[in-house]
């Protein structure tokens, strides 16, 4: 896909295992991600609209409504992205400046040392 090669993206290895994740924006609620997907940063659309390569990707959506940061599983990129547009749903690329290897490494750290609290959209779906 063309959107990979410039898509910002962070290497995980966890002993022999070795997986690259992708960094995407998307308003889409956690209920439509894969497994493997992981939420690094969640705000409003007008705050991650600031985070876009294109911030005018979100239009009219630029508002309070919930957006999230998320890091793709790049074996389920493609399966992803369907399941998010068939529910209305798309992904934004982040600027790779902004959102860069340093930032996706401080912030997945951040989200692995933080204690588990439910995910609201998940509990809802239940």
């Amino acid at each position: 896909m063309r959107t990979t090669a410039i898509t910002p993206h962070i290497t995980v290895a966890i002993g022999q295992q070795v997986r690259q994740y992708h960094a995407y924006i998307t308003a889409a609620p956690a209920t439509l991600d894969a497994p493997a997907t992981m939420t690094l940063y969640r705000s409003s659309v007008s705050d991650l609209a600031g985070f876009a390569n294109d911030p005018e990707a979100f239009g009219s959506r630029r508002s309070t409504a919930s957006a999230r940061l998320v890091l793709i599983d790049a074996i389920e990129l493609a399966w992803q992205r369907a399941r998010y547009t068939e529910a209305g749903h798309q992904l934004t690329t982040p600027d790779e400046v902004l959102v860069s290897l340093s930032t996706l490494q401080l912030w997945l750290w951040q989200r692995l040392k933080a204690p588990l609290v439910p995910d609201p959209d998940l509990a809802r779906a239940s």
